[in-house]
C-alpha cells in the first residue's frame, strides 16, 4: 500500500496541487465578481421610502399619558359621604 500511494503520489502529485489550487482560488474568485454586480432590485411595494417628495400618510398627535389621573393624597373627609359618591346610583323602580 505505501508502494502504491508513493507510486500515485509521484506522478499525481504536481497535477493535485495544481487543481487544488485552483479550487481552493475558485470561492475567492466567486466572491470578488459578486462584488461588482449592480445592487438588487428594491423589494419595497408602492412608494420609494428613500424619495422625499414620495406620498405618505398623515401623523396625527396623541399623548402617551392622555388618561392619566393624579393619584395625590387628599385631605381626609368623612368616609360616608367618599362612599355614596363612588356608590352606584340605585335604578328607577327599586
Amino acid at each position: 500500500m505505501k508502494r502504491t500511494f508513493a507510486a500515485g503520489r509521484t506522478v499525481a502529485g504536481p497535477h493535485f496541487r495544481l487543481r487544488f489550487g485552483a479550487i481552493a482560488l475558485l470561492p475567492i474568485a466567486v466572491l470578488i465578481l459578486a462584488g461588482w454586480r449592480d445592487a438588487p432590485a428594491s423589494p419595497v411595494v408602492g412608494p420609494n421610502p428613500a424619495d422625499p417628495a414620495a406620498p405618505a400618510p398623515r401623523v396625527d398627535y396623541r399623548s402617551t399619558i392622555a388618561p392619566y389621573k393624579s393619584r395625590r393624597p387628599i385631605d381626609q373627609a368623612p368616609w360616608g359621604e367618599q362612599n355614596q359618591r363612588v356608590a352606584p346610583q340605585p335604578k328607577s323602580g327599586q
